[in-house]
């Protein structure tokens, strides 16, 4: 978590949840409809529903339980890599289970697929999810709150 005062912090996860739901929101759209016509609309349509439940697991749920399980493995004089890659795996992790799960009852309902819809949906988002958050959502996130954010003074 980067942010110095609660409202930075707010500030930064609202810009990492948004960049997260756009990519997986791309991801999975194409995934089930493949490169057609309508993926630009399916992905608009989506985005701000998956945005709003996203948001509120990260803040209320994922993000508590994610932060409080890195912080008991990583030690205080650890390098800030691994406070960030402990933090972004469970952070994902939590919110590939649960989003997983809101994604497979959009697309199956309360049916008897949705057990086997879920489990694929896990799979698959957890593979690209990861990449995706440490390789560009984490940084770019980190680039542009840094860019937004006025720098302390001394």
């Amino acid at each position: 978590m980067m942010g110095r005062n609660k409202k930075e912090a707010l500030l930064f996860t609202f810009i990492m949840c948004a960049l997260m739901v756009l990519g997986m929101s791309i991801y999975n759209v194409v995934l089930m409809e493949g490169w057609s016509g309508s993926v630009i609309t399916d992905v608009i349509i989506g985005y701000l529903p998956a945005f709003i439940v996203a948001f509120i697991l990260d803040i209320f749920v994922v993000g508590k339980v994610a932060k409080g399980i890195a912080h008991k493995l990583v030690k205080e004089n650890d390098p800030m890599i691994k406070r960030i890659m402990f933090i972004s795996f469970f952070m994902v992790t939590g919110m590939v289970l649960f989003m997983s799960f809101y994604g497979a009852v959009l697309h199956v309902g309360f049916s008897s697929e949705l057990p086997m819809a879920y489990l694929s949906a896990v799979g698959k988002n957890f593979i690209v999810a990861l990449p995706l958050q440490i390789i560009l959502v984490g940084p770019l996130t980190r680039f542009i709150f840094v860019k937004i954010t006025p720098a302390v003074t001394a």
